[in-house]
Order: C-alpha cells, then structure tokens, then sequence
C-alpha cells in the first residue's frame, strides 16, 4: 500500500524572522488602492482639529485608510471594524497592528470627521479627474430615499400639533377669562382676541403675575392657575418646540428630528406606509460618484438649484452638462439652468407620455388645442372661441412665482361634447403657463436631439445603477446614525467607498490588461524567434 504523506502542520513553531503582512497580500488587491489613495490625500484641515499634550493619538491617516477599507467590505459597525482589526491581515496591514477599540473609531467616525469629510470626498474625486477617469463636465442626477435610523412608529405631524395647540390656547383663554372676572386690573391689560397670539413667554409672565396675586382668589381659581403652570404651561412650550423643529416640514421623528417621514419604494405591506426617512441626491459620471448632498425634502424638485451651488462650491467650477428625469423638471430650476449656462437635458412631467398616439389625437388637450396668436385666444372642438380673461399668480412652496393666463369659452350650455370636453357645471376655463411652455419647447427638441437621447440612455445606466450597487451589492439600505451632520458623514463614507471600489476593479482590470499585454508580446517574441530558428535550419539542410 502507498504511503499517505502530509504536509507538515508547523502552526506552534515559532519563526525566527517574521513574514511581513505585505508579502501576504495580492499587488492588485483593494486594499492596497485604499492605501495608495489615503496616502495621496492633503489631511491637513484634519491634523489641526487636534490638540496638543496629553496622550498619543491614533494618526487620523490610519483611521481614514481603516474605516475606507471597512465601509469598502460592506463593515459599517464599529465594533465589527475593532474585530477586523484583530483579526483581518488588510486591516493588520492597513494600520500598522493598531487595534482602536470601538468608541476610539465611533468618536472619530462622528466626531472628527463631520467638519471635514466632505473635502476628503472633493479630494478624491479630483484625484479621479487627474487619473482620466472623470471631468467634471457632465453630471447624472438622481435621488433616492433612505431610511432613518429612528423608529417608524415616532411621528410628530405638523397638522396634529397645530390643532393640539389651537385647542390648549382655548383652553387657556377660557381659564384667564374666569380669574380675569375677578382682577379688574387685569380686564384692562387683556383682551381675548390677542391671547391666540401670546407664547409661552408670555403666559409664563402672566403666570407669575397671577401667582403674586393668590391671597386674593378662592380655592378653585388658585387650582386654575396651578393647572395653567404646572399642565398647560408645559405643553404650549413643547407645541412651540414642536413647531420650530418642523421649520418648512410637515413632519418629524421623536428619535431622529432631522428625519422627515416620506414614501418609500420598499413597501413590503403594500400599505403605502411612511417612514422616517432622508432624502440623497447624488451626480455620476462613468458611475463614480462626483457629487452629493442629502436633503430633508421629499420631493426631488427642490433640490436640483441647491445641489448645482454645492457643485460650484465644491469645485469652483461647473458642469456644462445637466442630466437628470422628469422630477426635477419646473419653471424654477429650467430658468435658473438656462441664466447658468448650463446645456440640461432634464424631462418634464409627461414628455413620454407626449410621445405617446392617443395624446397626439386628444382633441380636448390644452395643447391640441388651435391658438391664434395675434388675437391671443384659444378654439375648442366645437369651433367656439375662449377669449382671455386676465390672469393669476400661482406661488410654489419654494416661493417661486409663475404667472397663468386665463382663456375661457363663451357658451358650453347645451354642446354635444361637453361630457367629453370637461366637468365644470360653468363653462371652460383653460389656464396656460407660456413661460414654461417655452421651457418645455426647448427642453423637448433637446431630449429628441441625437444627444439627447445619448444623455437619456446614458442616465438609466449612471446614478441607477450606483444605487443599485450601494443598496443592493454593498446591503447598505439604511442609516445606522441619527442626526442629519452624522448622516452625511455616514453617506459620504459609502461614496466614497463606491469610487474607491470601482478605481480598484479599473486598477486590477488594468493590471491585467498590461500583464496580458506582457505576455502576448513575450509569445509574439518567442514564435518569432522559432520561425526564425525554423527557416534558419531549413536553409542549412537545403545548403
């Protein structure tokens, strides 16, 4: 029978020269780009937020190529990255043997790095543009929404406390009402019309006033007043903080106040639930992320002009080219694009459906309508004139003011096709926004344009796909922080660890395009030299 022979088992032998951690770890590995990156970034701004004396310091360079690494591997926990680094030869590697415990990593992670992470970003992304792997010339926008890391179930609703706190103001005007029947001096000072408006301030004041004068009530007033300070007092003050987080929201959660609750896509009780939730707007080109900021709004609309000036003052420059979907078209941000310079190609509402047949054919559509323009007005179907009738001003709730002309018809009493043309009981009013039909005229043969329908092919496959790819790919779907500073702290980390990420699979990718290049050449050398030798030695037995 064959001997069966082992490999020898040497794991209790010590070594008399240790191998080095880098001798372990592949050249075209990840985590040696991370290095190569970190080490290639200006941390200055981070070197001067610490302070002298006192004990050492992890250097922040170690920290930032640590948790880079960490969120690159899909690690966002603080104490799974304390367990890397015990445990993991890249994390070994990457910080020298350091091991930072837990709340060494947190207190940078949340701390440290929310003043300054965002010029790391900009940093990287420039470094991306000297590679030729980005220019800044082009932005892909989209948004997505994230949930919170509060509870679904700690809503505050605007509507709610703005009723709650009506109902206390009576309360307590009916209660100042009855002790004010018995102080004539107070009478003058007071009337009920101008309670509504007092704060907390302000009754905490009458309050006080109220208490200097308790020898004079019976039992029942002083308990009126004891139940305006010690009940009534408390919940006006809490209404007016309510109120004052809100701020332009209609929403918030008691765990997380930054978070506001919106509509998400990932229904699974198909319940139209909503959750505590934040809203990201990031820009791509070749799907590394170049821009990116995360908003308190649901809505994609508002955020396309703010968005565009944190680009200009990220990089003091900006993009000649705009691509992003029908959500962020409006008259707002179509004006400010067009004073900016910037050639957009961002849909309207309804331009696929424009394409579409039946909306050609509609002939009660506004824009199917005949306009004659010199005698500005409209004709229906029926070949009835709607003349002008002046026009309005319709305010967003961003503040922006659009201006809508008013055409309506002279007579639908008794039309056959009244049924088909509208449902108002009066006749037709037809309202029109040439300011932004303008917008949308220009939009459109740019969107038909050859161009147009590169860019528009180009942005399913840009800013999708890296969501998908963070979301999915990476299993980040929501934030582990709380707190709208720390969020953004936690999202640039995984942008950042995206672009990272797709550097490294070019890196490698390259790598290997020039060891095949290496070696196709060697074995184009080699035939060489065998047909050489071949032809050689057939000429000498020919001789």
């Amino acid at each position: 029978m064959t001997k069966i022979v082992f490999k020898e088992l040497t794991s209790n032998q010590n070594v008399l020269f240790p191998v080095s951690l880098s001798e372990k770890i592949a050249p075209n590995h990840p985590v040696r780009v991370v290095n190569s990156v970190v080490d290639a970034l200006d941390i200055s701004c981070l070197l001067w937020s610490y302070k002298g004396g006192g004990t050492s310091s992890y250097h922040p360079r170690m920290m930032l190529k640590v948790l880079f690494y960490a969120y690159l591997n899909n690690i966002y926990s603080c104490r799974k990255i304390e367990k890397a680094l015990q445990e993991n030869i890249h994390f070994m590697w990457l910080s020298g043997n350091s091991t930072p415990d837990f709340r060494t990593i947190n207190d940078f992670r949340g701390k440290r790095l929310k003043e300054h992470i965002k010029s790391l970003f900009s940093a990287i992304v420039l470094l991306l543009q000297e590679s030729g792997y980005v220019s800044l010339d082009v932005q892909y926008i989209d948004g997505t929404k994230v949930e919170s890391a509060s509870n679904r179930y700690t809503f505050v609703w605007r509507g709610s406390v703005e009723k709650n706190k009506t109902k206390l103001e009576s309360k307590i005007q009916a209660i100042l009402s009855e002790v004010d029947k018995h102080i004539e001096q107070d009478k003058q000072e007071r009337t009920p019309d101008t309670l509504p408006d007092m704060d907390s301030c302000g009754l905490r004041e009458k309050v006080s006033a109220l208490n200097k004068r308790l020898c004079g009530m019976n039992k029942a007033e002083q308990k009126q007043v004891k139940k305006l300070q010690e009940e009534y007092l408390p919940s006006l003050a809490k209404y007016e903080s309510q109120l004052e987080k809100l701020g332009d929201r209609n929403s918030f959660s008691k765990t997380d106040e930054d978070a506001t609750f919106m509509r998400m896509k990932e229904d699974h009780m198909k319940n139209g639930q909503l959750k505590p939730a934040y809203n990201i707007q990031i820009a791509t080109e070749n799907q590394f992320i170049t821009n990116l900021a995360i908003y308190r709004r649901a809505g994609d609309t508002g955020t396309l002009i703010p968005f565009l000036k944190d680009f200009r003052e990220t990089y003091h420059r900006q993009s000649s080219i705009v691509v992003a979907d029908a959500g962020y078209g409006s008259e707002q941000n179509y004006e400010f694009v067009e004073n900016a310079g910037i050639e957009a190609f961002v849909k309207y509402n309804y331009f696929h459906k424009e394409q579409k047949r039946s909306w050609k054919k509609d002939a009660f559509a506004i824009q199917n309508l005949y306009y004659n323009r010199e005698r500005d007005y409209y004709v229906c179907p029926m070949g009835q004139h709607m003349e002008y009738k002046g026009q309005r001003k319709s305010k967003s709730d961003l503040g922006y003011v659009s201006v809508l002309k008013r055409y309506q018809a002279q007579n639908c009493e008794g039309c056959p096709l009244k049924s088909q043309c509208h449902k108002s009981k009066t006749n037709r009013i037809i309202e029109v926004n040439y300011n932004l039909n303008r917008y949308k005229q220009k939009t459109r043969e740019k969107l038909m344009s050859e161009e147009g329908i590169y860019h528009r092919g180009r942005r399913c496959i840009e800013p999708e796909a890296v969501f998908a790819q963070i979301k999915h790919n990476s299993t980040w779907n929501r934030f582990r922080l709380r707190g709208l500073e720390k969020v953004k702290t936690e999202f640039t980390l995984v942008a950042i660890a995206h672009n990272i990420r797709k550097l490294a699979k070019k890196v490698s990718s390259l790598l290997f395009f020039t060891y095949f290049c290496r070696m196709a050449s060697r074995k184009e050398i080699i035939e060489k030299t065998k047909d050489g030798l071949k032809i050689k030695m057939d000429n000498e037995r020919a001789a």
